[in-house]
């Protein structure tokens, strides 16, 4: 099943990506945009198992998403199994590997400590998501503070995004930009938003209520005070 057309999410961790999919995914008329390359390898892809991914991730519209961050080896993968030049631009062999993915959906979070506070959170719990009305998962996480791996992640998110924006700026690419924070405050609107931007009709389109609750508590929060007054820590200027 070839998809008549095709978008990709591009996102950092902890950005709500996941919460869009789901969303998207409910509405049965934007293809399931799951992280579709995560479950493959880039040394071992063929056009058997894209072509397996394109049914999976496609809606019976025909339209086909999947949500992603930039990754150098999946650029080089799909550009030799579609003999592709190496003049080739990223976003060439992206159409080659998704057809007719002239539509791009950036998601990025304002709060970069936020984020990277939020990621750390999510790994040393191992609480990625939390299903709507779920209890909390008891952890005791308090003790797990660590400036350096925080900073890691903080310079990362950065770091991924502005390989996203390369891609973009390649070909002159303006993609719809979910912001996180907007995104939580106006769940419905920018779910439809999404499918105004992909040309799908969405009078008749009914959207699931959102399938996560936020995972953010009083931990987070005292991480990210403490990190932004340790990263400041013997400047004259302390900018927050």
């Amino acid at each position: 099943m070839r998809p008549e057309k095709s978008y990709t999410i591009w996102f950092s961790q902890r950005t709500g990506s996941t919460l869009l999919n789901e969303a998207l995914s409910s509405t049965d008329v934007a293809g399931n945009p799951a992280e579709w390359l995560l479950f493959n390898d880039p040394k071992t892809m063929t056009v058997d198992k894209m072509e397996q991914m394109w049914r999976e991730g496609t809606s019976s519209n025909g339209v086909f998403g999947l949500k992603t961050s930039l990754n150098s080896e999946w650029i080089t993968a799909f550009r030799n199994i579609f003999q592709l030049p190496e003049t080739a631009t990223k976003a060439s062999v992206w159409r080659a590997a998704f057809p007719n993915c002239d539509k791009h959906i950036y998601m990025t979070r304002r709060n970069k400590v936020r984020l990277a506070v939020s990621w750390w959170r999510a790994i040393v719990s191992g609480e990625w998501h939390r299903q709507h009305g779920q209890k909390p998962q008891e952890h005791d996480i308090a003790d797990k503070y660590n400036f350096d791996a925080i900073n890691h992640l903080f310079i990362e998110s950065s770091l991924r995004e502005a390989a996203m924006e390369d891609f973009f700026s390649e070909e002159g690419i303006v993609p719809l930009t979910i912001v996180y924070e907007d995104f939580i405050l106006d769940y419905e609107g920018t779910v439809l938003r999404v499918l105004d931007f992909l040309n799908i009709q969405s009078e008749s389109v009914e959207v699931a209520p959102p399938a996560f609750d936020k995972l953010a508590d009083d931990v987070a929060e005292q991480w990210v005070q403490r990190y932004r007054q340790e990263r400041q820590a013997g400047s004259e200027t302390k900018v927050w």
